[in-house]
C-alpha cells in the first residue's frame, strides 16, 4: 500500500528517541483519525490498522446501505446501488465497508499528515526527556561539549539531548573546547515558551556533594553524612562532615590516604582548596574548625544575635580572615554565625602603631589591602615575610617591600 513512508519517518524516530512500542500505535492512531476528522467530519465510523512490523497501515470506512432515494449522510451511509456495484448481494441495512487509499485525501492533507506526524514525535519526546531530567535533578551528568558561546555553553548526553551549562555556573577557571567531556549536576527543567530547557551546574554545592559520594564509598553508603557544603567556585570550600560509626574518622576518611580522595574531586574543581572539618553541636568548637587553618584563641558567642567574636594572636588573624575575606565568609555560612575577628587583646604590644597612622606615606588603598587580610597594625605587617603578604594580597612586591620600608623606619 502507498504509505508516502509514513511508517519508515516514525521508524527513524522509533530508532532516535526510544519510543515505545504502544506508544507508537497510539500517536499514529491520532494522528490518522485527526485527518479522519477533517476531511469526513467525524472518525467513528473508521477502523485504522496499523502493522509497525511491516511498516505500513490501512484504513477501513463503514457505512450503512440505505435505500437510493433515503440517503442522508454519505460519510455514514451509501446508497443500494453504490452498493451493489462492488457485490450485487448487498442488501439495505447491511454493513458496507471499504479501504480508504491515503492517496485518495490529496497531496495538501498528506503533507498536513506528516507535519501532526513529526510534530506529535517531537512533543512526545519532549515530554519524555522532561519527565526523564525531572527525574535526575541533583545527579551528576556526563556530556560532550557540543558547542562554546559566550554565555553558555552547549553540551550533548549519550543519547543526543541538549544540555546547557550557563556561564555563571561555570568554576571561573574552567575551559572547554568542542569534544570535550564534561561533568555537572542537573540543577533545573524547565519548559520556557514550549521549549524545554535542561540546566547543569558545575558551582552549585550539590555538584561538591556528588563529588564526595563518588570518591568516598562510606559517604555513598550512609556510613558518612555531609552535614553542609559551601563554597567560592574556583577558589575555597568547607565540607562538614559527620560519622555515626565512632570506629570511622570521617575527616580522614573523605580525605584519603596521602589526599588520595580528595585529590580527584579537587582537581575536577579546578584545584579549589577544600576544607573537610568534622561536625559538632558544640558551637564553640564548630566555629573554631570551620576557621581553618587558623587557630583560635578564644571565642565569645551571642546567641540571641547569631554573632561570635574570635580572638587570635597576631599571626593567625590573617589566616582566620583569608585572602579578600573569604575563609571568614565561608566558615559564617557554614556555622550560620556572623564572625568578627579581633587580634587577643593579651598579646598587643603597646608600642605598635596602627597602619592609619602611616596615611601620609602610604596609599590608603595599599592599607586597606593591607587590613582586608587582618594586618590592622604596624607589627602585624612586620611578622609577615614578603612571600606571604604577596600571596594573600593583590599587591605587587615592590609595593609591599616599599611598605614594609617605611615600616621598619618607624622602630628604629
Amino acid at each position: 500500500m502507498e504509505n508516502l513512508n509514513l511508517i519508515d519517518t516514525f521508524s527513524e524516530f522509533k530508532e532516535l528517541k526510544n519510543i515505545d512500542r504502544a506508544t507508537m500505535m497510539r500517536v499514529l492512531e491520532d494522528v490518522f483519525r485527526g485527518l479522519l476528522q477533517k476531511i469526513y467530519e467525524t472518525d467513528e465510523n473508521f477502523d485504522v490498522i496499523i502493522n509497525i512490523d511491516k511498516g505500513d497501515f490501512e484504513i477501513y470506512r463503514n457505512r450503512e446501505v440505505v435505500e437510493d432515494d433515503e440517503l442522508e449522510n454519505p460519510n455514514l451511509q451509501i446508497t443500494l446501488s453504490e452498493a451493489q456495484k462492488v457485490d450485487e448481494d448487498y442488501e439495505v441495512g447491511e454493513e458496507f465497508t471499504n479501504e480508504v487509499k491515503l492517496a485518495d485525501f490529496g497531496r495538501r492533507a498528506i503533507l498536513s499528515l506528516r507535519q501532526n506526524l513529526t510534530a506529535r514525535i517531537l512533543e512526545l519526546e519532549k515530554d519524555n526527556v522532561y519527565a526523564k531530567y525531572s527525574k535526575r535533578i541533583g545527579e551528576i551528568i556526563y556530556g560532550e561539549v557540543y558547542q562554546v558561546w559566550k554565555r553558555e555553553i552547549l553540551i550533548l548526553d549519550d543519547e543526543g539531548n541538549e544540555l546547557l551549562l550557563p556561564k555563571n555556573e561555570q568554576i571561573p577557571n574552567d575551559y572547554f573546547r568542542k569534544g570535550d567531556t564534561i561533568r555537572a549536576v542537573v540543577i533545573k527543567v524547565e519548559m520556557r515558551n514550549n521549549n524545554l530547557f535542561i540546566i547543569l551546574s558545575r558551582t552549585s554545592p550539590v555538584f561538591l556533594e556528588r563529588l564526595f559520594e563518588n570518591e568516598v564509598p562510606e559517604i555513598f553508603d550512609g556510613l558518612i553524612t555531609i552535614k553542609k557544603i559551601v563554597r567560592m567556585p574556583g577558589e575555597r570550600a568547607k565540607v562538614a562532615v559527620e560519622s555515626y560509626d565512632e570506629r570511622i574518622d570521617p575527616v580522614g576518611a573523605c580525605v584519603g590516604m596521602k589526599g588520595s580522595r580528595i585529590h580527584g574531586i579537587v582537581r575536577e574543581l579546578k584545584n579549589e582548596n577544600i576544607d573537610v572539618i568534622n561536625f559538632t553541636t558544640n558551637t564553640q568548637l564548630y566555629i573554631q574548625r570551620a576557621l581553618n587553618p587558623a587557630k583560635v584563641s578564644s571565642i565569645k558567642i551571642d546567641e540571641e544575635n547569631k554573632k561570635a567574636d574570635v580572638f587570635l594572636k597576631p599571626d593567625q588573624v590573617s589566616l582566620a580572615i583569608g585572602k579578600g575575606g573569604l575563609n571568614i565568609k565561608l566558615a559564617g555560612q557554614l556555622t550560620g554565625y556572623e564572625i568578627d575577628v579581633y587580634r587577643d587583646i593579651e598579646v598587643v604590644d603597646n608600642e605598635d602603631v596602627d597602619l592609619e597612622e602611616f596615611g601620609d606615606e602610604i596609599e590608603s588603598w595599599v592599607i586597606d589591602e593591607l587590613k582586608a587580610i587582618g594586618c590592622d597594625t604596624a607589627k602585624s605587617v612586620l611578622e609577615l615575610s614578603v612571600e606571604d603578604l604577596v600571596k594573600r594580597t593583590d599587591l605587587e612586591e615592590e609595593t609591599i617591600k616599599d611598605v614594609i620600608d617605611i615600616l621598619k623606619a618607624e622602630f628604629e
